[in-house]
């Protein structure tokens, strides 16, 4: 066959390749909804959102020292920054593919053949040199550097490496979106334990005062003014709410070890002032735009990030349809004796080469690889776009929260003023008996219940501060 037939050939045989292997039955991708309402639902919203760091948030010196330990000491945490690490490598590992790969050889060997071998008779028929024959046994010694490249055309390689890229970005976002929830929880904690100190105190101040009142009852008794039964009323409500007060410290137990998790350490105290939790008054945070959420919050960055990733895993399975085209290529040295092996150019060795490889028959793997990443990008855009929803519902239910409360603590405060007033009236009403017993009983426990009442309003006032400051997208810078 002659050489013009040859490359006919060639030729004709890379033209199926490529046709056949650039048949792929296209697959549109799916397009993500980024719209957005233009407000939360308010009369009025500022056009940038308030997102300070942290610290701004926050002034209590014992709160901010055990966000500060947190940060540091978290093992899940310190888990995700490990994970980061992994990803960053794995892009450096993306990046090192589409680069050549040289590797340096170097090796020994020899070889005896049978005389009465082809290979034997070309040894005993030529000679090195004039009266020398092939040494026996042959040795060999070989030293080169050689190297296989496979050359991106359809940028399968470079989308990988991108594709790795929004994967570690994403992986940052997911950390920074994880130190917003602990940020939020550590505070909401702190927040309770602040409400369950100051509702201990005031239930201990109510046994005091009923205590007294169960005193006055009972001289009332002596003196045949109430009977035996107004007695044991009160002895009752007392140890109710003596009770409360166990139940009480159990939850500040669980709270303070809760806290202690999220700090990475076993149970000890929470340094904490209790006292200033009745003057907290809650900050006032702007909302901006529901636009900037897709920009402030971590887990839709994320969700956008992992988008991105999807698409282009979609164009890396996609190009596993076109052929592949590989150079290889080799430089040394060889010879059978060492002294030989840097005599040039008689020892110097070369190569150079080309390959296209084509899937041809069975492409049934490849179909499904790009049929699942294809259905991962579809994935990925309802997972972007139920962030977004997430999102929005979660500020805008915040916001709602903290004006609905702002205007019951006002009542509740009105309340209790009314109920705390009523208590010395009732039992002035009671001693001159003009009010029955039940009357002070009732209007003790009410009094109770109300101030109790206010303090769990003030803790879901902070509740909401935290909360909104964290669907807005803050707390991890």
């Amino acid at each position: 066959m002659s050489n013009t037939s040859i490359k006919k050939s060639l030729v004709f045989a890379i033209l199926i390749l490529l046709v056949w292997g650039c048949k792929v039955s296209e697959t549109s991708l799916k397009t993500e909804n980024k719209a957005v309402p233009i407000s939360f639902g308010q009369t009025s919203a500022s056009e940038e959102a308030e997102l300070k760091p942290w610290k701004s948030l926050f002034t209590d010196p014992y709160l901010i020292a055990l966000i500060d330990t947190a940060l540091v000491h978290n093992q899940e945490l310190n888990i995700l920054l490990q994970e980061i690490n992994i990803v960053n490598n794995e892009v450096r590992a993306k990046k090192g593919e589409y680069l050549p790969f040289v590797d340096l050889q170097a090796g020994g060997g020899m070889d005896k053949v049978g005389r009465y071998t082809r290979d034997g008779v070309v040894e005993a028929n030529h000679e090195i040199k004039e009266g020398k024959e092939f040494p026996e046994p042959l040795s060999d010694v070989m030293v080169g550097a050689f190297a296989s490249w496979e050359l991106d055309v359809w940028k399968k390689l470079r989308n990988a490496k991108k594709s790795a890229v929004f994967n570690y970005l994403s992986s940052v976002e997911g950390k920074n979106f994880m130190v917003t929830q602990m940020v939020a929880e550590i505070a909401n904690s702190y927040f309770e334990l602040l409400a369950l100190d100051n509702q201990l105190e005031i239930l201990n101040q109510n046994i005091e005062i009923q205590t007294n009142a169960l005193q006055i009852v009972k001289m009332q008794k002596e003196a045949a003014k109430v009977t035996e039964l107004a007695v044991k009323r009160f002895e009752a409500e007392v140890a109710k709410n003596k009770s409360l007060i166990y139940l009480i410290h159990q939850q500040i137990t669980e709270e303070e070890n809760k806290i202690n998790l999220l700090l990475g350490r076993f149970p000890q105290p929470i340094l904490r002032n209790s006292g200033a939790f009745q003057s907290l008054i809650p900050k006032r945070i702007e909302a901006g735009l529901p636009s900037q959420l897709l920009a402030n919050r971590p887990d839709i960055r994320q969700a956008e990030l992992d988008l991105e990733a999807a698409k282009l895993d979609v164009k890396v399975a996609k190009a596993n349809f076109y052929p592949q085209f590989r150079i290889t290529a080799g430089l040394g040295f060889q010879a059978f004796n060492p002294k030989y092996l840097v005599t040039t150019p008689e020892s110097l060795i070369y190569s150079f080469a080309g390959d296209l490889v084509a899937p041809l028959i069975n492409r049934n793997a490849i179909k499904a690889h790009y049929n699942s990443a294809t259905s991962k990008q579809v994935q990925a855009v309802f997972n972007y776009e139920r962030s977004i929803l997430n999102g929005y519902l979660e500020v805008a239910n915040q916001l709602a929260l903290i004006s609905n409360l702002e205007k019951s603590y006002a009542l509740k405060t009105q309340q209790v003023e009314a109920l705390t007033s009523s208590i010395s009236i009732s039992n002035n009403l009671f001693r001159s008996a003009r009010a029955d017993y039940m009357e002070v009983l009732l209007t003790q426990r009410d009094a109770l219940e109300a101030k109790l009442e206010l303090i769990e309003t003030k803790r879901d006032q902070l509740h909401a501060l935290v909360n909104v400051y964290q669907a807005l997208g803050g707390g991890w810078n």
